[in-house]
Order: structure tokens, then C-alpha cells, then sequence
């Protein structure tokens, strides 16, 4: 092929449908820190002084939800009407139901769990679809596209800054967006172009935002050596982003899946992850396979890698797998038998996934902002406070999917 451009964007922490993300996966980690069986399916909205929670959920768990919301917004940065939002004092309204009883029967018992009593069977899937998982060897470190690895970068680097206070004059709403030119060979070549919007006071130029932003935020973690004198810089282009956040635009979960999961650069099943618990395989079935992908490109089965896998709901095993390697594949199997390989490689019913990657703890609310994937895997200690039940601390390890812990069945299962 020849050269191409391709662009992928991120979002901050701040932005109205990350705001919203933050908070629905702040209710589900609070649920699963009490009654880790807990089922949610909890989405949220925002707009000017106004946050709506709603969904069903099913838990044993007592949480103070309107408490979670407001203190999500704060540490976020809304802390002050100033700002143009306020998680101290805006509305907070409540709409949540039990889980449909006619969806609860599929999952509790699975229609291979009616037929035998294994207990892994004993799960079904949370609803019909299909999930895709990706991975390259494009960066060493994550396995990622770069355009949305670098985008990604650019917009953590932004709350950075805002923070620390080397640019206290920011607001938490704020977006970025590389366009990277490849080669003939599809190895990033340079940087075509590259945008960065920041929510500001109003006390700032928009000549000094344009400066402060390039050496603080773009210079400090984009690859000099990708940056040529053709390279394009849009810091700000409208002139002036004040107006921000909620204030700004209505914020909806779900609706950032693109920046969730790989910049549009392989495919998507059209399912949000946040403020879902791991039942509905929206949600754990795309974590699996990224799993599988990132394992099987770090193993050397191909340069790259997107991993299918489709359910029905209130079944337990998948309908299908199906694999692509674009062509880049470094063992003498078709795609169709590699995809066979890691149905024995890899359990996939939705029970194994949830015990495989630790999925029933609180881990959630750390992959709502700036990717689910190409993460770092870590083990943290994180608290719950309850006016209901007490404080609780617990320990988890964030992002399982992201650990390379199958490559060497991989490499013995294909020779390598």
C-alpha cells in the first residue's frame, strides 16, 4: 500500500460523556466492593446542573448513591460554580430499577447449565452481540495503534498539568487528536497532525493557552523525532473554550466506545462498557479479547491481531470466534485455524472470563477515562466509605487483561 493518514482522538476526564462514564463506574465499583454478584446496568446523563442516574440494577450492596455522584464530579475538578459546574450543589436525580426478571433467568442459569450441572456453565450471557479485541506490535509497551496510544498521552498529560498546577488557569473538559502518516510497509512514519482543546478561565489569552499548551503538554510527550516542519499544530481553534463540561454540551455513558477502545482502527461490536458489571459480555467479553490479541501478537503469532466473539444471551458458550491477522500472520495456519487453536487455548464462557481476569471486584472506575486498553496492570488498595455500611478497603489488581500471562502456552501451543 501506499502512504496513509490515520487519525484517532481522546477525551479528558472532564468531558461531559467521560463525567458520566466516571460516575456509573463509580456506582458499579461501589456495588461490587459490598455484594461482588451484584448485576448493574447503570448509566448516567448530565447537562447544565443536572445529573440523571439511571438503569436497573440487582445487589444486596446499600450505597449511597447520590453521595458516589457528587463526590466523582468533585475529585474530576467540577468543584466550583466558577467553573461552570458544581458536584456540590447541582441536581442529582435517581431512576434506577431491579434487572428485568425475564433477562435475570438466561444469567443465573445458562441453557447449558439446564442441560448439565457444571458450575462454569452455570452463567449465561447477559444479552446477544458481538465483541471484537485488537493488538499490535506497533508499540513495544501496550500494543497499540499509535495514533490513539499518542492521543491518549496528550489528554492524560492535560489533567497532568491542570493538577499539578503548572497550568492552573485549565478546566477539566478538554480533547486531543493525532494523525499519524504511515509508511508503505505501515510503520509510523511521522506526524501529520495534531490537535488539543482545553477548557480554560477566563483570564487567560488565548496566545499564551496556544504557548503553554505546546511546551507543556505537546512537546512534553509527543516523539520529537515524528515531528517534522510540515507537522500541524491546532491548539485551541475556535479561540476560546470557556464554556466547558456539562455547561457546555450533555454528557450520556457509552457514548465514547471509539476513544474507549482502539481510535477506530479495528473494528467495534457497538457495546459501551461503563457502569455494566461482567455479566453482559458487552463488557467482559471485549476485555477477553483483547486479552487473547495482545497475548497472541506478543507471542509472535502475527504483527497484529483482531479476535471476534459473538453470544447469545442466556448461553454460555460463544456462538463464534473468528480471527484476522491482516495478512501478518508468522505461523503456517489459516486465520480460521488459528481461531480454533485459542477456542482451546482460552475458556471464553462468561463465568471462566469473570475468574480468569478477576472481573467480580471493584476495578472499574480507573478504565472510565483515557482507554480500557493498553493500560497498565497494577494492584492497588482502594477504599469504600459508606454512611450505610462503614468503610471498607480492599485490594484488587486494575486492567487483568492487559497482563501478558498466556504467552507461553501460546508459543508451546504453535511452536514458537
Amino acid at each position: 500500500m501506499g502512504k496513509i493518514l490515520f487519525t484517532s482522538e481522546s477525551v479528558t476526564e472532564g468531558h461531559p460523556d467521560k463525567i458520566c462514564d466516571q460516575i456509573s463506574d463509580a456506582i458499579l465499583d461501589a456495588m461490587l466492593a459490598q455484594d461482588p454478584m451484584s448485576r448493574v446496568a447503570c448509566e448516567t446523563a448530565v447537562t447544565t446542573d443536572l445529573v440523571l442516574v439511571m438503569g436497573e440494577i440487582t445487589s444486596n450492596a446499600t450505597v449511597d448513591i447520590e453521595a458516589i455522584v457528587r463526590d466523582t464530579i468533585c475529585k474530576i475538578g467540577y468543584d466550583d460554580a466558577a467553573k461552570g459546574f458544581d458536584g456540590k450543589t447541582c441536581q442529582v436525580k435517581i431512576a434506577l430499577d431491579k434487572q428485568s426478571s425475564d433477562i435475570a433467568m438466561g444469567v443465573d442459569k445458562a441453557l447449558e447449565a439446564k442441560l448439565t450441572d457444571s458450575e462454569i456453565e452455570s452463567e449465561g450471557a447477559g444479552d446477544q452481540g458481538m465483541m471484537f479485541g485488537y493488538a499490535t506490535n506497533e508499540t513495544d509497551d501496550d500494543y497499540m495503534p499509535y495514533p490513539i496510544y499518542l492521543a491518549h498521552k496528550l489528554s492524560r498529560q492535560l489533567s497532568k498539568v491542570r493538577k499539578d498546577g503548572t497550568l492552573s488557569y485549565l478546566r477539566p473538559d478538554g480533547k486531543s487528536q493525532v494523525t499519524v502518516e504511515y509508511d508503505e510497509n505501515g510503520n509510523p512514519l511521522r506526524l501529520d497532525a495534531v490537535v488539543v482543546s482545553s477548557q480554560h478561565s477566563e483570564d487567560v489569552s488565548w496566545e499564551q493557552i496556544q504557548k503553554d499548551i505546546r511546551k507543556y503538554v505537546v512537546d512534553a510527550v509527543l516523539p520529537a523525532e515524528l515531528i517534522d516542519k510540515d507537522t500541524k499544530f491546532y491548539i485551541n481553534p475556535t479561540g476560546r473554550f470557556v464554556i466547558g463540561g456539562p455547561n457546555g454540551d450533555s454528557g450520556l455513558t457509552g457514548r465514547k466506545i471509539i476513544v474507549d477502545t482502539y481510535g477506530g482502527w479495528a473494528r467495534h461490536g457497538g457495546g459501551a462498557f461503563s457502569g455494566k458489571d461482567p455479566s453482559k459480555v458487552d463488557r467482559s467479553a471485549a476485555y477477553a479479547a483483547r486479552h487473547i490479541a495482545k497475548n497472541m501478537v506478543a507471542a509472535g503469532v502475527a504483527d497484529e491481531m483482531l479476535v471476534q466473539v459473538s453470544y447469545a444471551i442466556g448461553v454460555a458458550r460463544p456462538i463464534n470466534i473468528f480471527v484476522d491477522t491482516y495478512g501478518r500472520s508468522h505461523v503456517n495456519m489459516t486465520d480460521g485455524e488459528i481461531a480454533r487453536v485459542i477456542d482451546q487455548l482460552f475458556d471464553l464462557r462468561p463465568k471462566a472470563i469473570e475468574e480468569r481476569l478477576k472481573l467480580r471486584n471493584p476495578i472499574y472506575q480507573e478504565t472510565a477515562a483515557y482507554g480500557h486498553m493498553g493500560r497498565e496492570p497494577q494492584v492497588v488498595t482502594k477504599k469504600f466509605s459508606s454512611r450505610y455500611e462503614g468503610d471498607k478497603t480492599v485490594e484488587v489488581e486494575l486492567f487483568t487483561w492487559e497482563k501478558l500471562d498466556y504467552v507461553d502456552k501460546i508459543k508451546a501451543a504453535f511452536g514458537l
